[in-house]
Order: C-alpha cells, then structure tokens, then sequence
C-alpha cells in the first residue's frame, strides 16, 4: 500500500487527541471569517463602531452617526467578498483532495492536471467575446482538459503518478497557450480585466458574482460530499473496488465531474488561485488522517479558511491590494517543498 494511502497524523499532531485535532481543523476557521470581516484598509470605522451599530439594530435604538457607512462597507463589500473566498478556497481544496483519492496520487490538483488552465481559457473565451456564459464554459474546457490528461497518462489499464502528472503538466500548457492567444487577440479595453482576473483577484467580489457562481459551487460541494466515502474504497485500488462490486472506472467519472465543476467555477469567479487544491488537502491528511469521509469536509472547511487568511494578507500587508494567487503560491510552494522532504512523498508513492 502507498505512503499516501497510509499517510497518518505526524509529529506534533499524534499527541492531541482526534478530537481536539478535528476541533482545530472545523472550529478554528469560524473566527477567522469574523475577524476577516473587520478587516481591510478603511480605518473610517472601529469594532465599537460595528458592535454599537448591531446592538441599535437588535434593540431598535436610535442608530449611531456611522452605521449607514459601517453597513455599507461590511454588509456590500467585506461579507460578500469574505464568503466567496471561503467558497473558492474549499471548493479547490475538496477538489484537489478528491483528484488525490481517485487517482490515488498525491501530487495532482486541479492545476496540475490542467483544470485551472482549461476552466481559466473557457472563461476567458466568455469575458472576451460575451457569446458564452462564463460558468458553463469554464465546466466544459476544465472537464476536457481532465479527461484528456487521464486519457493521455494511462498506459494499458493503469495510470501511473508520474504519467499522470506529465501528461497533465502538458494539457496544462496546452490550455494556457490558447488563453495567452485569446489575450492576443482580444480588445485591448478587455484585455486589463483578462489578464487581472487571471492572476487570481478578490477585488471583484460582490453579492452578484457570489450568487452566479453559487448553484455550480453548491453542486460540486454536493457530490463531493456524498461520494466522499467511495474515495476510500478507490484509494485502495481497483482491484479492491471490483472485490467489493465498485466499477472503478464509473466511479472515478462520477467524482471527477462534481470535483471539476467546483474547481472550475471557483477559477471563474476568481481566477487562477494556485497551490490550494494542492497544498490544503496534505495539510487536512497530516492532521486527521487519510479517511476521506471527514478529509473532505475538512478541506472544503480548512481550505476555505486557508484562502481567506491569503486575501486578509493580500489587502493588508501593503498600502495597494496585491492578487491573491501571489500569495497562494508564495506560501504553497515552499510549504510544499518542506511536506516533501518532511513525509517522503514522491515518485515512489
């Protein structure tokens, strides 16, 4: 059996009990989204501020001189913008974590096997020529891009990690070829917002892109979380998903379709956001173990907690805001590196 198939809880984390441990991973991010909320450049307004504006409205007491502005900034800006990078951030974590279990390879993700790139160029084909609602054809080119690295990495009846991760590799910059032309060729006017929004932005949020992109997140969520407990059965291997009456090859399409649906309307609603999809899952597995029927739901919480501390740094650590995916990939990747010294996950897993 794999390393990655027996990946347990290491280090620090094998002395708390699982209990506390899964109290970590589901309780600690819940303050995080509040304190998020309170933060940002705008000093106009401080927590006395918001708690006296609340506790007016709960009373219905005169409201204070600056509640319009503390509503106005929190409740159109901060709340919206707040919700969709947790939405975002546990979408491609749960994705990634899925991807892993299926193909029972732990250094795939939606951007390593080109989801990212195919949903970002169908998206980039709507933004560019507004023939396309942008959702669906970031689903159609993300599924494409998936299908065609496991059909291009499959050698006989087995997938093997490194085949797989080359193959993926390759549509990947195939898709981000045909989205470097479609920048080529687009109106300059849309062209800034292309290539903004590819970076990986949160500036943009808002009540209306958070409600356009919910139904295709809340899907993906969906069948993640009900097919989580077939991952487990998968990540053993074919051969013992036909012992116990599992098609593995049907299955792996039912997961791959709801993990590349949240995936890809995650890069539609903020770009290309790197590492998470990678990064979280790993995290989620040296903490509470390999079982997926709590791994996923921990990194749709983990993960979505994770990208919203990377949007408070984005936006507060410097005088301008800074694209979100900057800073996925400058905490992911040496995080990464470190994980795999650390545990000896590689080509032999």
């Amino acid at each position: 059996m794999s390393d990655f198939i027996t990946l347990t809880p290491s280090g620090a984390w094998l002395i708390m009990p699982p209990k506390i441990r899964r109290w970590i991973v589901f309780g600690l991010p819940w303050p995080l989204l509040l304190l998020s909320m309170l933060m940002g450049p705008s000093g106009v307004f401080s927590l006395q501020d918001v708690l006296e504006s609340a506790k007016a409205g709960v009373l219905g007491t005169p409201m204070p001189e600056k509640a319009p502005l503390v509503r106005a900034i929190l409740w159109d800006i901060r709340v919206p913008r707040v919700l969709l990078a947790f939405l975002v951030g546990g979408a491609l974590a749960s994705s990634g974590a899925t991807l892993q279990a299926i193909f029972r390879n732990p250094l795939v993700s939606p951007y390593v096997l080109g989801v990212s790139s195919g949903a970002a160029f169908g998206t980039a084909i709507a933004l560019a020529s507004s023939l396309f609602p942008a959702y669906p054809a970031a689903f159609f080119f993300s599924l494409t891009a998936v299908g065609c690295s496991y059909v291009l990495g499959r050698v006989g009846k087995t997938v093997s990690p490194v085949s797989l991760v080359l193959s993926g590799i390759i549509v990947s910059g195939f898709f981000t070829a045909l989205l470097t032309l479609v920048q080529f060729l687009t109106d300059p006017f849309k062209l800034q917002s292309i290539v903004h929004w590819t970076m990986g932005n949160m500036h943009n949020a808002d009540w209306h892109r958070l409600k356009g992109s919910l139904p295709f997140l809340g899907l993906g969520y969906a069948g993640m979380f009900a097919l989580r407990w077939r991952m487990n059965v998968l990540a053993l291997g074919d051969q013992e998903s036909w012992a116990v009456g599992i098609h593995p090859e049907r299955e792996k399409i039912r997961m791959i379709v709801p993990a590349t649906l949240a995936a890809s309307a995650a890069v539609a609603a903020a770009g290309v956001v790197g590492m998470v999809g990678l990064v979280v899952p790993h995290m989620v597995r040296m903490i509470l173990g390999p079982d997926n029927r709590l791994g996923i739901p921990a990194c749709m919480v983990f993960g979505g907690a994770f990208l919203v501390l990377m949007d408070n740094l984005a936006r507060s650590l410097t005088a301008f805001e800074l694209p979100i995916g900057i800073f996925t990939t400058l905490v992911g990747g040496p995080f990464f590196i470190f994980l795999l010294r650390r545990t000896q996950l590689g080509w032999h897993a």
